[in-house]
């Protein structure tokens, strides 16, 4: 399978219009944003679990990077609720689950070799950023010299620019965007190929925005199995 897969062209997804599609788990359901693979695959999606459903405890052969956009994810370690952020390296493994149902952003098989930090950032943690033009908060969630993460709000009514030196993807986490013409929603998904800046308008409400600063794909990416 392959879904949005050209790495050289910017793309933006409005997550609310597609279907959910079912995982292997009963309960557990996927928007499928970016995938090259079948069930092992190097893939960001939106995953919804409903009320008390479970994933089987699996190994994360290439590593798992989530936020939690709603509800309280949750695993044997612990209550992820809304706004918790977490990397989970490869050879980590958990029983993902949720008692009351719960929707998550999650990038699979992305990590590359020697980033092998776990994080956990409950909601609220995580350093405090610099603010750029537009921004009332924004706090980093990880930074290392190949990647930056960081959770901003932006203000209502305002006009901001994001540099793109590196490569960006984003995920709008509450509020709206407007931009090239189009108007991002709650879960509406972008990525922007190194040089193409990320100009926005943000909605009457303001905008929540999870944004990774990175090369779209490491240039020593852990290798999917054969």
């Amino acid at each position: 399978m392959r879904i949005n897969d050209d790495l050289t062209k910017p793309v933006i997804v409005h997550s609310a219009e597609l279907d959910w599609i079912p995982s292997p788990a009963a309960g557990v359901e996927r928007r499928m944003l970016y995938r090259v693979g079948g069930e092992v695959a190097r893939a960001t999606s939106i995953v919804r679990y409903a009320p008390g459903s479970a994933f089987p405890r699996h190994v994360h052969s290439g590593g798992e990077e989530i936020l939690v956009l709603e509800g309280t994810f949750q695993d044997e370690h612990g209550d992820y609720p809304a706004g918790s952020y977490f990397r989970n390296p490869p050879g980590t493994s958990h029983v993902p689950a949720s008692n009351d149902g719960c929707t998550i952003f999650v990038r699979l098989w992305q990590y590359r070799e020697g980033d092998d930090a776990q994080i956990v950032r409950q909601p609220g943690k995580g350093q405090a950023a610099p603010l750029r033009d537009g921004a009332q908060a924004a706090r980093l969630l990880f930074e290392d010299a190949e990647e930056r993460v960081s959770l901003e709000h932006w203000r209502p009514g305002s006009t901001v620019a994001v540099d793109n030196a590196r490569g960006l993807e984003f995920v709008i986490v509450a509020g709206s965007l407007a931009m090239d013409g189009q108007t991002l929603q709650a879960q509406s998904w972008g990525r922007l190929p190194a040089g193409e800046k990320l100009n926005g308008l943000t909605g009457s409400l303001g905008t929540e925005i999870w944004i990774r600063e990175a090369p779209l794909q490491h240039a020593d990416v852990l290798p999917m199995p054969e």
